[in-house]
This record gives C-alpha cells, structure tokens and sequence, in this order.
C-alpha cells in the first residue's frame, strides 16, 4: 500500500515509522526544512519538503497513486485545504488530523472519509483509565460502542467458572486468557483460576457490569 502523508511532527512520523515497519510505502511532504533533514536521516521514506496544500507538491509526491493520504499537522486550516485538493486525485481514502474539535464538522461536510483527534483520543483514553481504576488496559473500538478490556480474575463468583458458563453473551465475548505469560484462546471448558488475566470485547453499555463480573 502506498501512503502520502502531510505534516512529520509526532502523529505523522510515528504514523510513518509503523507503516514503514509493517512492509507499506510511504511519502512524507513537509514544509520545515529542518524537520525534513532529521525525518529523512531516520525513516526510510521519500520526503519532500514543500507545502501539502500546493498541487505541485502533491503531484511530486505522485499523490494519483496513493491509496491513502493522511493530513497529520497540527494545523487544522492546511490539513483541510490539502485534504480538499487531495479529493480531486480520487485517492480511495483520506484521512485528516483535527486539533481543534470544533473544527470536526467542517472536515466531515467536505467528505473526508475519517477525522481523528489525538488529543480528544487522549483525553478519552485517560479519563477511561482514571474512572476504570480496575481495567489494567484497554481499546476503543469503532466508533467507541465497544472496547477490548484486559483485568485480572478476582471475583470470588467468578473464580472456578468455565469460559462457557461466562461467555459469549449479548453484551461481552472473553476473547483471550494470559497464562504464564501466554495467550491462550479460551475454549468453553477451561476453568477461570485467581489471578488469570483475560482480555474481553464489550459493549460500551456492558462496561461496567463486565469489569465488576471479573474483577469486584
């Protein structure tokens, strides 16, 4: 897959460094020039300094061939105008950074096909772990009406139960169990022991009878 990313500040060069990682190729276009020295010393990627929101630049970037463009500064005004110009090279999907949530509409009525804000996403993710002091780890999942929770067994009514007494129901799925440091997918009449870790996918609306079942 190739991928043409604006912007190699934190988002768009770890963002870059996992793709690179997974076998993927990537072209990043950044306007600072020492940024684009020390982005070009580290990742093996084409990078091009200049400005995302010019079509000289985009076209350099040989943006007709994406598969995906990624506008990822940390200005909300160029993400949308590069993700605009972008949208005219029907590269199959866009995806912008957004820093401003306010901002979040705007980039939907154009028809960017995903916004994400890191900071919402980080505030999130921490305002989880802070209410959820039970949860050892967690991940959103969709549009946030699910999430993956990992705890450890310490309800006494739960302790000596098999996966099939507990699981699947409506609400939640155990997905996983960590034994001696290993991942085992559960079947329906392993016994859950004190202690064991377990990763389970459930509604968002579940959470919270899901991690008093395991862990209350």
């Amino acid at each position: 897959m190739y991928v043409v990313i604006m912007g190699s500040g934190r988002v768009g060069f770890n963002l870059a460094h996992l793709l690179i990682a997974d076998g993927h190729d990537v072209t990043i276009i950044e306007s600072d020039d020492s940024l684009c020295n020390e982005t070009a010393a580290e990742l093996d990627a084409l990078i091009i300094c200049g400005n995302g929101t010019d079509t000289k630049t985009l076209e350099e970037a040989n943006i007709k061939n994406a598969h995906v463009f990624v506008a990822a500064t940390g200005y909300d005004e160029a993400n949308l105008l590069s993700c605009i110009l972008v949208r005219d090279y029907d590269v199959p999907k866009i995806i912008a950074r957004v820093s401003n949530p306010d901002h979040e509409e705007a980039f939907r009525k154009v028809g960017i096909d995903a916004v994400i804000s890191p900071e919402r996403t980080a505030a999130g993710y921490l305002e989880k772990l802070i209410t959820r002091p039970k949860v050892a780890d967690l991940i959103v999942l969709g549009q946030g009406n699910a999430e993956i929770l990992d705890m450890t067994v310490e309800n006494k009514k739960t302790i000596g139960k098999r996966v099939a007494d507990l699981s699947p129901t409506e609400n939640y799925i155990i997905i996983a169990l960590y034994r001696n440091g290993d991942i085992i997918i559960p079947k329906p009449d392993m016994v859950l022991e004190k202690g064991n870790k377990v990763s389970v996918l459930v509604k968002i609306e579940a959470v919270k009878q899901v991690t008093n079942l395991f862990t209350k």
